[in-house]
Protein backbone atom coordinates (compact mmCIF):
# COMPACT_ATOMS: atom_id res chain seq x y z
CA UNK A 1 0.00 0.00 0.00
CA UNK A 2 1.49 3.37 -0.95
CA UNK A 3 1.94 6.27 1.30
CA UNK A 4 1.05 9.60 0.28
CA UNK A 5 2.78 12.12 1.39
CA UNK A 6 1.50 15.93 0.48
CA UNK A 7 4.28 18.68 0.66
CA UNK A 8 3.15 22.55 0.81
CA UNK A 9 5.59 24.15 -0.72
CA UNK A 10 5.42 27.36 -3.09
CA UNK A 11 9.35 25.54 -4.42
CA UNK A 12 10.67 22.31 -5.85
CA UNK A 13 13.39 22.23 -3.51
CA UNK A 14 12.16 20.18 -0.73
CA UNK A 15 10.35 17.94 -2.58
CA UNK A 16 13.31 16.98 -4.41
CA UNK A 17 15.47 16.22 -1.80
CA UNK A 18 13.03 13.64 -0.08
CA UNK A 19 12.50 11.66 -3.57
CA UNK A 20 16.17 11.26 -3.49
CA UNK A 21 16.09 10.16 0.43
CA UNK A 22 13.50 7.93 -0.06
CA UNK A 23 14.48 6.49 -3.66
CA UNK A 24 14.72 3.05 -2.05
CA UNK A 25 11.37 2.88 -0.61
CA UNK A 26 8.86 2.42 -3.17
CA UNK A 27 6.10 2.61 -0.98
CA UNK A 28 6.09 6.25 -0.51
CA UNK A 29 4.89 8.92 -3.17
CA UNK A 30 5.53 12.75 -2.79
CA UNK A 31 3.44 15.38 -4.25
CA UNK A 32 4.26 19.03 -4.15
CA UNK A 33 1.28 20.98 -3.35
CA UNK A 34 1.03 24.72 -3.73
CA UNK A 35 -1.07 27.00 -1.02
CA UNK A 36 -3.55 28.05 -3.33
CA UNK A 37 -4.75 24.32 -4.74
CA UNK A 38 -4.84 23.03 -0.71
CA UNK A 39 -8.35 22.85 -0.91
CA UNK A 40 -8.60 20.54 -3.63
CA UNK A 41 -5.30 18.36 -2.87
CA UNK A 42 -7.17 17.53 0.89
CA UNK A 43 -9.58 15.78 -1.40
CA UNK A 44 -7.24 13.11 -1.89
CA UNK A 45 -6.74 11.95 1.87
CA UNK A 46 -3.15 12.29 1.85
CA UNK A 47 -1.50 10.07 4.43
CA UNK A 48 0.91 12.66 5.85
CA UNK A 49 1.36 16.72 4.87
CA UNK A 50 4.54 18.42 5.47
CA UNK A 51 4.32 22.42 5.63
CA UNK A 52 7.39 24.50 4.21
CA UNK A 53 6.22 27.42 6.16
CA UNK A 54 8.97 29.66 5.10
CA UNK A 55 7.21 29.91 1.60
CA UNK A 56 3.52 29.59 1.91
CA UNK A 57 1.05 32.61 1.02
CA UNK A 58 -0.86 32.49 3.99
CA UNK A 59 -0.57 31.83 7.62
CA UNK A 60 0.53 29.01 8.97
CA UNK A 61 -1.93 28.55 12.08
CA UNK A 62 -5.03 29.21 9.35
CA UNK A 63 -3.44 26.58 7.19
CA UNK A 64 -3.09 24.11 9.78
CA UNK A 65 -6.67 24.77 10.96
CA UNK A 66 -8.20 24.56 7.67
CA UNK A 67 -6.48 20.94 7.21
CA UNK A 68 -8.01 19.94 10.55
CA UNK A 69 -11.37 21.40 10.08
CA UNK A 70 -11.67 19.07 6.50
CA UNK A 71 -13.85 16.00 8.08
CA UNK A 72 -11.50 13.67 6.07
CA UNK A 73 -8.05 14.65 7.06
CA UNK A 74 -9.10 15.55 10.55
CA UNK A 75 -6.52 13.03 11.71
CA UNK A 76 -4.21 13.29 8.56
CA UNK A 77 -0.37 13.99 10.25
CA UNK A 78 1.14 17.26 9.90
CA UNK A 79 4.61 18.39 9.81
CA UNK A 80 5.33 21.74 9.87
CA UNK A 81 9.07 22.78 8.94
CA UNK A 82 10.26 26.59 9.37
CA UNK A 83 13.30 28.46 9.54
CA UNK A 84 11.17 30.53 12.32
CA UNK A 85 12.91 29.86 16.12
CA UNK A 86 10.39 32.19 17.86
CA UNK A 87 8.85 29.77 20.93
CA UNK A 88 6.04 31.57 21.38
CA UNK A 89 5.88 31.00 17.48
CA UNK A 90 6.37 26.76 17.79
CA UNK A 91 4.04 27.24 20.43
CA UNK A 92 1.25 28.59 18.33
CA UNK A 93 1.48 26.23 15.97
CA UNK A 94 1.75 23.11 17.65
CA UNK A 95 -1.60 24.34 19.61
CA UNK A 96 -2.89 23.54 16.21
CA UNK A 97 -2.91 20.17 16.22
CA UNK A 98 0.27 20.16 14.26
CA UNK A 99 2.17 16.88 15.61
CA UNK A 100 5.88 17.98 14.48
CA UNK A 101 7.44 21.79 14.17
CA UNK A 102 11.22 21.01 12.68
CA UNK A 103 13.21 24.07 12.23
CA UNK A 104 15.63 24.44 9.27
CA UNK A 105 18.28 24.04 8.27
CA UNK A 106 16.83 20.33 8.30
CA UNK A 107 18.73 17.09 9.07
CA UNK A 108 17.83 14.82 5.74
CA UNK A 109 18.21 11.29 7.97
CA UNK A 110 16.54 12.95 11.17
CA UNK A 111 13.24 14.24 9.08
CA UNK A 112 13.58 10.66 6.72
CA UNK A 113 13.03 8.56 10.00
CA UNK A 114 10.80 10.93 11.48
CA UNK A 115 8.17 10.61 8.09
CA UNK A 116 8.75 6.47 8.47
CA UNK A 117 7.77 6.74 11.78
CA UNK A 118 4.90 8.86 11.87
CA UNK A 119 3.05 6.77 8.55
CA UNK A 120 4.18 3.39 10.60
CA UNK A 121 2.87 4.59 13.95
CA UNK A 122 -0.50 6.30 12.03
CA UNK A 123 -0.85 2.70 9.99
CA UNK A 124 -0.78 0.57 13.18
CA UNK A 125 -2.96 2.82 15.47
CA UNK A 126 -5.57 3.87 13.30
CA UNK A 127 -8.79 1.95 13.25
CA UNK A 128 -7.83 -1.41 13.06
CA UNK A 129 -9.77 -4.81 13.47
CA UNK A 130 -8.55 -5.85 17.23
CA UNK A 131 -8.78 -9.64 15.50
CA UNK A 132 -7.17 -9.26 12.09
CA UNK A 133 -5.09 -6.33 12.73
CA UNK A 134 -6.03 -5.03 9.20
CA UNK A 135 -7.20 -1.78 8.54
CA UNK A 136 -11.12 -1.46 9.37
CA UNK A 137 -13.75 0.69 8.37
CA UNK A 138 -12.36 4.34 8.24
CA UNK A 139 -9.28 3.41 6.52
CA UNK A 140 -11.39 1.00 3.59
CA UNK A 141 -13.48 4.15 3.05
CA UNK A 142 -10.71 6.49 2.89
CA UNK A 143 -9.09 4.47 0.62
CA UNK A 144 -12.40 3.21 -2.07
CA UNK A 145 -12.62 7.14 -2.15
CA UNK A 146 -8.83 7.79 -3.02
CA UNK A 147 -9.07 5.57 -5.45
CA UNK A 148 -11.96 6.64 -7.29
CA UNK A 149 -11.05 10.33 -6.85
CA UNK A 150 -7.71 8.97 -8.77
CA UNK A 151 -10.01 8.18 -11.24
CA UNK A 152 -7.55 5.44 -12.43
CA UNK A 153 -8.93 1.67 -13.04
CA UNK A 154 -8.93 -0.75 -9.64
CA UNK A 155 -10.99 -3.68 -8.77
CA UNK A 156 -12.18 -4.84 -5.25
CA UNK A 157 -12.82 -7.92 -4.18
CA UNK A 158 -15.33 -8.90 -1.50
CA UNK A 159 -15.41 -11.78 0.89
CA UNK A 160 -17.76 -13.59 3.13
CA UNK A 161 -18.19 -16.54 5.03
CA UNK A 162 -20.97 -18.61 4.37
CA UNK A 163 -23.29 -19.83 7.06
CA UNK A 164 -20.68 -18.36 9.91
CA UNK A 165 -23.27 -17.58 12.08
CA UNK A 166 -24.13 -21.49 11.93
CA UNK A 167 -20.25 -22.29 12.80
CA UNK A 168 -20.19 -20.07 16.16
CA UNK A 169 -23.50 -21.57 17.28
CA UNK A 170 -22.11 -25.31 17.11
CA UNK A 171 -18.09 -24.54 18.14
CA UNK A 172 -18.54 -21.23 19.57
CA UNK A 173 -16.79 -17.86 19.64
CA UNK A 174 -13.34 -18.52 20.14
CA UNK A 175 -13.11 -21.52 17.06
CA UNK A 176 -15.00 -18.83 14.82
CA UNK A 177 -12.03 -16.28 15.76
CA UNK A 178 -9.87 -18.74 14.85
CA UNK A 179 -11.18 -18.98 11.58
CA UNK A 180 -11.10 -15.36 10.76
CA UNK A 181 -8.14 -14.81 11.97
CA UNK A 182 -6.51 -17.87 9.78
CA UNK A 183 -9.27 -16.16 6.49
CA UNK A 184 -7.38 -13.01 7.21
CA UNK A 185 -3.62 -14.89 7.03
CA UNK A 186 -4.22 -16.77 3.94
CA UNK A 187 -6.23 -13.83 1.98
CA UNK A 188 -2.66 -11.20 2.69
CA UNK A 189 0.13 -13.76 2.50
CA UNK A 190 -1.37 -14.46 -1.26
CA UNK A 191 -2.33 -10.99 -1.97
CA UNK A 192 0.98 -9.36 -1.10
CA UNK A 193 2.66 -12.15 -2.35
CA UNK A 194 1.94 -10.61 -5.92
CA UNK A 195 3.99 -8.37 -7.60
CA UNK A 196 1.87 -5.50 -7.68
CA UNK A 197 2.67 -3.27 -4.45
CA UNK A 198 -0.52 -0.83 -4.54
CA UNK A 199 -2.91 -3.53 -2.94
CA UNK A 200 -4.77 -2.83 0.12
CA UNK A 201 -6.62 -5.73 2.64
CA UNK A 202 -8.89 -4.37 4.89
CA UNK A 203 -11.68 -6.45 6.97
CA UNK A 204 -15.20 -4.55 7.95
CA UNK A 205 -16.49 -4.59 11.01
CA UNK A 206 -20.14 -4.92 11.26
CA UNK A 207 -21.78 -2.45 13.90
Amino acid sequence: MFQEIYIVDETEELIKKLKDKFKQDRTFRFKNVKTQDIEKALLSIPDLILINEDTITTKIEELCVAIREDEDNSITPIVVISSNSDEQHKLSVIQKIVEYYIEFPVNEDILYHTIKNITRLLYSNRTVSPLTGLPGNVQIQAELKKRVLSRKNFQVLYFDLDNFKSYNDVYGFLKGDEIIKLTARVMTKNIHSLEEVDVFVGHIRRR
